[in-house]
């Protein structure tokens, strides 16, 4: 069989120029080896509307100012390493588009998070943020004869904890809960929602054991409901549900 082809005699469609902007990058700087207290340096630049912010802080720092110095790893909201204040609110770094916190001229303001030592720049000592999460005791713990094959877990179950599965630990909802600021033995959102987890995981056998940690005076009784957590996850967790589930399964547990 013969088959013919049609010549297409359309013009070429044109690719859509791209948007740039120019943009004002405030960062909150600090070096422990010339400075008593931090300070604000702007860098000025351009970048396309759909870049990201870690995008734009790479572009300081290759570019502008070498001795820039923030976490970043992924780069793709996997991590979570990139968690910073910017523009007043925790997000990171790498999934926040320069074209939802700025305007052609307009100024994007960088902090380092919240109530975590500032080491230098945007990078913060994250080890008091780490050892609440490992008080958790953040592994599966099962002391029954394992079975022949895999620990079978309903659909109904799984969903318990799902949304306490998405956690990725960058710390976005733990430095913007108040009472974490003040109180820096407070466990925190993130190591709650990694509490969950396990507490819910129908296969696990130390709930008992979480729930006495979480009854402590580090604890849920510490959170306010101040919704903060909730607002600054970049996975979309509703913490203040799932911390308001803990609560009521200590309640349960000591009645």
């Amino acid at each position: 069989m013969t088959q013919t082809h049609a010549q297409s005699t359309s013009a070429p469609v044109a690719a859509a120029p791209v948007q740039m902007v120019n943009l004002n990058v405030k960062i909150l700087r600090f070096n422990p080896e010339t400075d008593k207290k931090a300070h604000w340096d702007t860098y000025q630049l351009q970048a396309q509307a759909s870049d990201r912010v870690v995008d734009v802080l790479n572009h300081v720092k290759w570019y502008l100012e070498p001795s820039l110095t923030f976490r970043r790893s992924c780069q793709h909201g996997i991590c979570g390493s990139d968690a910073m204040l910017i523009n007043g609110r925790n997000r990171l770094a790498c999934k926040t588009l320069v074209r939802d916190v700025a305007k052609d001229g307009g100024t994007i303001t960088v902090e380092p998070i919240r109530g975590l030592k500032v080491e230098r720049d945007l990078l913060v000592d994250m080890e008091p943020f780490f050892d609440s999460y490992k008080a958790i005791m953040p592994y599966f713990i099962n002391e029954s004869p394992a079975p022949a094959g895999e620990r079978y877990q309903s659909e109904l179950d799984a969903e318990r904890m799902a949304h306490s599965s998405n956690c990725i630990l960058c710390a976005c909802c733990t430095t913007s809960c108040p009472i974490f600021w003040v109180n820096g033995s407070y466990l925190g959102p993130a190591a709650i929602v990694q509490a969950h987890r396990f507490i819910f995981d129908s296969r696990d056998e130390a709930t008992h054991q979480r729930l006495n940690i979480m009854n402590q005076n580090t604890g849920v009784w510490r959170c306010r409901t101040a919704y903060n957590c909730t607002e600054a996850c970049p996975r979309d967790i509703p913490i203040t549900s799932l911390i308001e589930e803990v609560k009521r399964a200590v309640m349960f547990q000591q009645s």
